[in-house]
């Protein structure tokens, strides 16, 4: 944590500012926790004050006591009426004149802070720089995520069953890890006939779609440890063996994942892992989902799609040691569609996968 605060610290004297506002609501905005330890629930606003101790602004006034427990670094108060006004009026009370700002604020909330104090700079970007090479603190915690993640895929694996409908799957995805302390991220699914497909990428909210013999299942699933999520993709067949297309589909993905993960080393460009998954394009399959993406703290850079579906231009960086991405092959034809993938760690060494789950097509 101190290490976070020198590096904000840094960040504002490179810029010239007096302070920062970090902002998260409903559950969003990845700087508070990183900064003070206390996950957003309904709003949450920090001052950070070089030379200050920092301070919290909580709501609801019942999630305070919670917010002091896990935050003791701060002075954690309840917001009031308006959290935005409570910490435009500490800016005033130390007489902040040039701040930065992070997190998703409200136009309103925006422009109130731009009226309190003289000057103000977005920090966003900055954030999700630093935010983008792990500590070794972080990537413990990021191990925690990928197993409680590897044990919900796992309990799909073994409970699954024709007759359950979707929202039983979330159901028996969770009751793998939270009695480990994990958290819900996300966990998607798409169920569809493998002879009559019109599912091709896992849906971001559950029907009640009842799961029948014959049906193929993709998934993606992340369990959460205080903030650190892992990240898995598994594909499954219910009760027989996947067609045809759907062996190829998979086979595809596969052999796309591995030449992804084969190019991942500290130096490399960005751009190599989009061109060493032309397997899609020659295989005369194409992409949903975006093909790579960073992880652990957000939705990070680099966010990459296939030659064929593109996530927009790709960014010029290069891989570092520390950073974390998912590689996450979804290869489709039509409305058939298969996913495969999970969290890799970039080493010194090359590619580290931190999700532990048996790869290939399960049947289930």
């Amino acid at each position: 944590m101190q290490r976070r605060h020198e590096r904000l610290e840094a960040l504002l004297a490179a810029e010239d500012l007096d302070a920062a506002v970090v902002y998260g609501a409903d559950r969003s905005g990845s700087a508070i926790p990183w900064l003070t330890g206390w996950p957003v629930t309904r709003e949450a606003a920090l001052l950070v004050h070089p030379g200050e101790r920092d301070l919290l602004y909580i709501q609801f006034h019942n999630h305070v006591p919670n917010a002091r427990r896990i935050a003791p670094r701060c002075d954690v108060q309840w917001g009031g009426t308006s959290t935005v006004e409570a910490i435009c009026a500490a800016l005033s009370a130390r007489a902040a004149k040039r701040v930065g700002i992070i997190g998703p604020f409200r136009y309103q909330d925006h422009s109130q802070i731009q009226e309190t104090v003289q000057h103000v700079v977005p920090l966003d970007r900055q954030y999700l720089a630093i935010r983008l090479v792990k500590s070794p603190e972080e990537v413990e915690w990021l191990r925690r995520g990928a197993f409680l993640s590897d044990q919900a895929v796992e309990a799909l694996r073994v409970g699954l069953r024709p007759g359950m409908n979707e929202y039983e799957l979330g159901a028996l995805a969770e009751s793998a890890y939270v009695s480990q302390g994990g958290t819900t991220h996300i966990h998607y699914f798409g169920v569809t006939s493998m002879m009559n497909p019109q599912s091709f990428v896992p849906s971001q909210w559950p029907s009640g779609r009842v799961v029948d013999i014959g049906d193929v299942v993709t998934t993606e699933i992340s369990a959460s440890w205080w903030g650190y999520p892992g990240q898995v993709l598994r594909t499954m067949t219910v009760g027989v063996e996947p067609t045809s297309e759907y062996r190829k589909l998979h086979e595809t993905a596969e052999a796309t994942y591995e030449a992804i993960l084969s190019a991942v080393e500290p130096g490399v460009h960005v751009s190599a892992l989009v061109e060493v998954s032309g397997i899609i394009e020659d295989a005369g399959f194409t992409t949903c989902d975006d093909l790579v993406h960073g992880f652990g703290g957000g939705y990070l850079p680099p966010v990459l799609g296939s030659r064929s579906r593109p996530a927009g231009p790709i960014p010029d960086m290069v891989l570092e040691e520390g950073m974390t991405i998912v590689i996450q092959p979804n290869i489709i034809s039509g409305r058939s569609g298969v996913q495969t993938g999970g969290l890799v760690y970039v080493t010194s060494a090359g590619a580290e996968e931190l999700q532990g789950a048996p790869r290939g097509l399960w049947r289930v």
